[in-house]
């Protein structure tokens, strides 16, 4: 059976409080249910998982494994919560146009914006982080021309159409699936002593108590561990804004929803249990080399430095190539709804936003700039001012789905086939779990810690905020004006 030809005009934007979801239009479905499965398993791994979790080990022990355990519940909450919504209608703004709906065109606006914020900043990190791996094995370029390099593929990949992002994550995202499978599994003979060919002692579970104890800081440290791992999660909400150019968003969306519960179960939690298991927490070679090299060179892989380095490699591409389709993306839905220039909410040929792409791409580009000029000043400002947001995000998706939950049984109740457990209890204690981390986040004043990260993006947040609500006031009374016009005319 063929289909008709998709549109290639987007949607008029919906009248501002009219209350209605602006229709998906322009895009097309070139993502097949394949790559949504691996963008869903791969979106949950991002880069912090291999660099950032040695920190957290040095400061929390074993317990960091709490750490992981708390946030990655936090994360199956929100993505139940946002899977309930997207299921019944999916979006390529996905939360941002949920959050117009549910609350006001004012935070559909505000949250969008800082979400492409979130990202493009992102984009500059990646970029940054994949030149400085790919100089160290071909110094002769540098490390400025890689980055370049890197943005222009990718934003080429980009542009050619959806199919061909939806390509490179697939391979990007497997990659990182069987990295961290492989991990895992070596790990686990290594730890019974049974790993063929390295003759590596048992080590059991011992070394999960035996030096200072479980919490070897004492419990506090949990949460100091929670700090240093919750955004490196950030990036499971991806499926749902991508699963609107799928062949079957609703079935794509619920799979992606049902299984992040094992997703974060064995790639986070199983992993670091691999590490604290095979090596005491205090080793110094974790902080030295990180937490997998390490405990890779403890069981005699050979080479494993190297080889992370390649793991490594594909996680910062594949975080800079969803990085620039979520930002593009989220462009392409404010423009729908008015939000945002016009000009993004148009697609070419072949159903690609391009000028959200390069839009995105270009603010990615000037924050690479800012990265080599002003590392330490202007970056770190941009860097500190985002930092808070996708907690920001999570927040507006559990108060949206109190909302949204009443709107759904009243308009389409037979499209609610992923429920919120334990409604509106859970919703609310998700809120509280958030809303804690931000206030705790407070209390660390180290340079560029939590507290000038949450200030800032607060910061920027009143201002988002206000930005929009004065729009939608000289909107209102540019109405006004025009309907006591055309009365007295």
């Amino acid at each position: 059976m063929t289909t008709p030809p998709p549109s290639h005009v987007a949607a008029p934007p919906a009248p501002p409080g009219s209350g209605e979801a602006p229709r998906q239009s322009g895009l097309q479905s070139g993502l097949k249910n394949r790559h949504l499965s691996m963008i869903a398993v791969g979106g949950v791994i991002g880069a912090g998982l291999f660099v950032g979790s040695a920190s957290g080990i040095a400061a929390a022990g074993p317990g960091i494994l709490l750490s992981y355990a708390l946030v990655g519940a936090l994360v199956v909450f929100v993505m139940r919560m946002l899977g309930e919504m997207a299921a019944a209608n999916p979006t390529s703004g996905s939360f941002s146009a949920y959050a117009d709906r549910a609350l006001g065109r004012w935070a559909g606006f505000s949250i969008g914006w800082l979400y492409w914020f979130f990202w493009v900043v992102v984009l500059a990190v990646e970029a940054t982080a994949g030149a400085a791996i790919l100089t160290s094995w071909v110094p002769a370029v540098p490390q400025w021309a890689w980055a370049l390099i890197v943005m222009i593929v990718l934003t080429a990949t980009n542009l050619a159409s959806v199919s061909s992002f939806g390509e490179f994550e697939f391979w990007f995202a497997g990659i990182k699936v069987v990295a961290i499978a492989a991990f895992i599994v070596l790990g686990g003979l290594a730890i019974f002593g049974v790993l063929p060919g390295t003759g590596h002692a048992a080590t059991g579970f011992g070394n999960l108590t035996s030096h200072g104890g479980f919490l070897p800081h004492g419990p506090s440290a949990i949460l100091t561990g929670v700090l240093m791992v919750v955004f490196s999660f950030m990036g499971s909400e991806i499926v749902t804004l991508a699963a609107g150019e799928s062949e079957d968003p609703e079935r794509a969306v619920t799979k992606a929803t049902k299984s992040v519960i094992w997703r974060v179960g064995i790639f986070y939690l199983g992993s670091i249990l691999v590490v604290v298991s095979l090596l005491p927490w205090n080793d110094p070679s974790i902080v030295k080399k990180g937490s997998y090299v390490a405990a890779l060179d403890s069981i005699g892989i050979p080479h494993a430095g190297q080889i992370m380095n390649v793991i490594v490699l594909t996680a910062v591409l594949s975080c800079l190539n969803s990085g620039l389709y979520t930002a593009s993306r989220m462009a392409f839905s404010l423009g729908q709804r008015g939000d945002a220039p016009k000009a993004f909410a148009r697609t070419n040929s072949r159903g690609v936003p391009q000028a959200a792409i390069v839009a995105s791409v270009v603010f990615g580009f000037i924050a690479v700039g800012f990265n080599y000029l002003w590392p330490d000043t202007v970056f770190q400002f941009l860097l500190n001012s985002s930092g808070a947001v996708a907690l920001f995000v999570w927040l507006v998706i559990c108060f949206s789905q109190l909302r949204m939950r009443g709107i759904i049984l009243r308009e389409n109740p037979d499209k609610l086939v992923v429920r919120m457990w334990l409604f509106p209890y859970l919703t609310w204690a998700t809120i509280a779990m958030i809303t804690f981390v931000l206030a705790y986040m407070l209390t660390d004043d180290s340079p560029g810690g939590g507290r000038i990260q949450v200030l800032l993006s607060v910061l920027l947040a009143v201002i988002v905020v206000a930005i929009s609500l004065v729009r939608d006031r000289i909107g209102g009374n540019r109405a006004d004006t025009e309907r006591t016009t055309v009365t007295s005319g």
